[in-house]
């Protein structure tokens, strides 16, 4: 069993969770973006890594989710903390790892159980997903505080600060 392509998948998975983090940390989560909080987009961004990332066929919804909390098109009267979003970040990244470490190169042109997507393309899709969002997040940052958040890149250093 073949596990080089995953082990690939797991190192710029460490990477994505550590850029989502950075903008955890240096995003205004009550800055409006497109008539919602950011604090709302990144909430979406997450709840969709964590249920399409592995299987969104079979899925939890986390304890704190209430119905269209994760839409883009439906305002809230709740909102999500930074230490709220930090530690459901942290429930995912664990989630995630611990699949990737079962996972291997075989499996990764397999669809999961009752999906018509492979794991392969699953994972690509939050990856796009959640790099757009983290962008769209970020450049509110640099709008208004003019200081660029750190995303680790190919060859980035994970142990630099938040900010470049």
């Amino acid at each position: 069993m073949s596990r080089a392509l995953v082990q690939i998948i797991n190192e710029k998975t460490t990477v994505l969770f550590h850029n989502v983090e950075t903008m955890l940390q240096t995003c205004d989560l009550l800055y409006i973006l497109c008539d919602m909080p950011i604090w709302k987009h990144a909430y979406h961004m997450l709840h969709s890594c964590d249920r399409w990332f592995i299987n969104p066929e079979h899925y939890t919804e986390p304890a704190f989710h209430e119905p269209d909390l994760n839409s883009l098109d439906v305002p809230s009267e709740k909102a999500l903390s930074r230490e709220l979003l930090l530690d459901y970040l942290a429930s995912i990244k664990a989630k995630v790892m611990q699949y990737l470490e079962d996972l291997t190169d075989e499996r990764l042109a397999e669809n999961p159980e009752d999906c018509p997507h492979s794991r392969l393309a699953l994972i690509l899709g939050q990856y796009r997903h959640v790099y757009a969002h983290l962008g769209n997040i970020n450049a509110t940052t640099i709008i208004q505080t003019g200081r660029w958040p750190r995303v680790v890149g190919l060859e980035g250093d994970l142990s630099k600060g938040l900010y470049e």
